[in-house]
């Protein structure tokens, strides 16, 4: 199969290629970076593993006519994607830039995937730039043989009631693949030791940024932050400069999924809260700190009113608050060590299957990418 995505550097694409290979098919990757060199990625590291991989440029984080003049290049000399995608059964497509390229090359036998995982605020507005995108997004559904969301919220609020496409949309949810560790929680060493909160990922909520600054600097000692991950340079020209000022906030940089279970069992909190794109895309998605954070035994911070917060209410676990501006404060800090040990407690019991990965999931996954069941 040939794998078209959006952004090399992305943990969640190496993800994505681990749960293929380890699945048995031959993967050729291709697709934008972020960074400045494509080595700078694990990938590089995985190539021999990989059927082939192309490095079609370098995209920037929130330049939308940059991107669509990179995607618009490659469709008007295709060559890299169409030599990437020869002789492959399957085209996966990872968001609609490369869905359009994957359509530009692909045969009439082979099939082609499409796998949406955000929903940009230009795909919701009502201006004519978002009617185009939406109705291009449309006739390309009509030649998709299947839609991969992360959300069920993603199927429901707006494929099927926006895009009119309710058939041939599968829920993979970005649960992680390693098993869990059997160690039990344990309560912290001492409940006069700061409260920790990890926000981890991709770092582009200028508002949630404000927010655990003003936190870390009102609790007086009682609440660090601890920052992993990449910063959108459009939101953050300088971000190291930025939290170096903040006193109780640090920022640890770039992670590699290995770094994972030292960054999570390093916190009491997780922050699962998204301002970015919010009534959105922040109010639809179940993003991936949620099962990593859950996975490792931290507590999720989340709103009541979306996604995450109904799926953590589902399982009655984590913090949920109405209004993190006027609650968090106050709550984070009225809690005793009993109450975040049974919040522990309670993310020990959930079971295996709704943060991790089984491989006959895994199996099932490939199985539908491949046509050979139906979605």
């Amino acid at each position: 199969m040939a794998y078209l995505v959006h952004d090399m550097d992305d943990t969640a694409v190496h993800r994505r290629v681990d749960l293929l290979l380890g699945e048995g098919l031959a993967v050729a990757l291709g697709g934008f970076r972020r960074r400045a060199s494509v080595m700078d990625t694990d990938i590089a590291h995985r190539v021999l593993d990989l059927r082939r991989t192309v490095d079609l440029g370098r995209t920037m984080d929130a330049r939308l006519m940059q991107r669509a003049a990179a995607v618009a290049r490659h469709l008007l000399d295709p060559a890299a994607v169409r030599e990437l995608c020869y002789g492959a059964s399957v085209i996966v497509a990872r968001n609609l830039e490369m869905l359009v390229l994957a359509w530009r090359v692909r045969r009439r036998e082979q099939r082609l995937v499409y796998e949406c995982l955000d929903i940009h605020r230009l795909m919701l507005g009502g201006g004519w730039k978002s009617r185009m995108l939406r109705w291009l997004e449309r006739w390309l559904l009509a030649r998709t043989d299947l839609v991969i969301v992360s959300s069920p919220a993603f199927a429901d609020r707006y494929f099927s009631k926006r895009q009119r496409r309710s058939e041939g949309v599968i829920l993979v949810e970005n649960k992680v693949s390693r098993s869990r560790s059997s160690v039990p929680p344990s309560p912290r060493s001492s409940s006069d030791a700061p409260i920790v909160i990890g926000w981890f990922g991709m770092l582009r909520c200028r508002r949630t940024f404000t927010h655990l600054a003003q936190l870390a600097q009102r609790a007086r000692g009682r609440v660090e932050v601890v920052i992993a991950g990449i910063a959108s340079p459009a939101e953050f020209p300088d971000f190291e400069a930025e939290v170096s000022k903040i006193p109780r906030m640090r920022y640890l940089g770039a992670y590699r999924p290995e770094d994972l279970a030292d960054l999570y069992t390093g916190v009491d909190f997780v922050w699962a809260i998204d301002y970015f794109e919010e009534g959105m895309n922040s109010e639809w998605l179940l993003p991936n700190r949620l099962y990593e954070g859950l996975a490792h035994g931290a507590i999720p911070i989340a709103l009541k009113s979306v996604e995450t917060g109904r799926w953590l209410a589902r399982r009655d676990v984590g913090l949920l608050l109405d209004d993190a501006d006027s609650e968090l404060p106050d709550r984070l800090l009225g809690l005793t060590a009993d109450e975040r040990w049974r919040m522990q407690l309670a993310i020990a019991a959930l079971p295996d299957g709704a943060l991790h990965q089984a491989l006959s999931e895994r199996r099932a996954i490939a199985e539908a990418i491949l046509g050979r069941v139906r979605a």
